[in-house]
């Protein structure tokens, strides 16, 4: 049986750019085991053949109603998969998943009946939202950053933007490439209803979430625009905890010098 991605280029290549997302996480030591998920929107590349494919898993319910996924198409990270395979090999280790007409349920379609994220309830309240806010966000990368996971087990960096303007202020490369800083949420069971609707009411102010003592989300309009913004809140982190390691508190900049570059670059905030 052939690949979906056969002879469907474009497809092929947002499949590519997850497996290559993949690997960096891996490499980076924020995918132990089988840590993290990646889901992308592919609705806007699905041709009529794909539409007609029958699914090769029972329908399998959400837990949700999502009304603006009715008839959309989603590469998935598999459950329990690794993200080391998920780089080699992201057909065998991710599958491509149709939300059916009554927007409460799934079927796997292709290439093979690989169970999606355990994260996916997050995931596609994540789509659902960002669809009906009218945004151009096609990715959504949940990661395990240690940096960053590190800071949240300190209290005083959960209070709303304290965390983000501590990262904004280590160089200045976050504040223009992560405009709207960082979302914090309490902690919350993973793949609950309860994370996933505070992970949406996040997504209203920012495109970076903290899920306290557990990992990063992040939406973009790929998926290498969502790593990007994480790597740089990483580098951030790891600047301010170098400095410290070395028996100092970093000065950081400004509130002038963010202003000043705030106005420069025509940043929110």
């Amino acid at each position: 049986m052939k690949s979906i991605l056969e002879n469907r280029p474009v497809l092929a290549k947002q499949v590519a750019d997850v497996a290559e997302v993949a690997g960096y996480l891996w490499q980076k030591g924020w995918a132990e085991r089988n840590g993290g998920n990646i889901t992308i929107n592919i609705t806007d590349v699905i041709d009529d053949e794909i539409r007609n494919m029958k699914a090769i898993s029972d329908r399998v319910e959400i837990g949700s109603c999502l009304p603006h996924l009715k008839g959309c198409y989603f590469f998935c990270k598999g459950t329990n998969k690794r993200m080391r395979d998920l780089a080699r090999w992201p057909m065998e280790n991710g599958s491509v998943i149709r939300i059916c007409d009554d927007c409460s349920s799934y079927e796997i379609i292709a290439d093979k009946p690989v169970a999606p994220t355990s994260e996916l309830a997050s995931h596609l309240s994540m789509h659902n939202y960002l669809i009906g806010s009218g945004s151009n966000y096609k990715a959504a990368v949940h990661t395990h950053p240690i940096d960053l996971v590190a800071m949240t087990h300190n209290p005083a960096f959960l209070k709303k933007d304290v965390l983000t303007k501590l990262l904004w202020s280590m160089i200045p490369e976050t504040r223009a490439f992560c405009p709207k800083g960082l979302g914090i949420i309490p902690y919350a069971l993973p793949s609950s209803f309860e994370l996933a609707n505070a992970t949406v009411k996040e997504l209203a102010d920012y495109d970076v979430v903290m899920w306290e003592k557990h990992g990063v989300c992040s939406v973009g309009e790929n998926v290498m625009e969502a790593f990007d913004m994480v790597d740089t809140l990483s580098k951030s982190a790891q600047i301010y905890l170098t400095a410290k390691s070395m028996g100092f508190e970093p000065e950081g900049m400004s509130d002038k010098l963010m202003e000043e570059l705030k106005v420069a670059f025509n940043l929110p905030k």
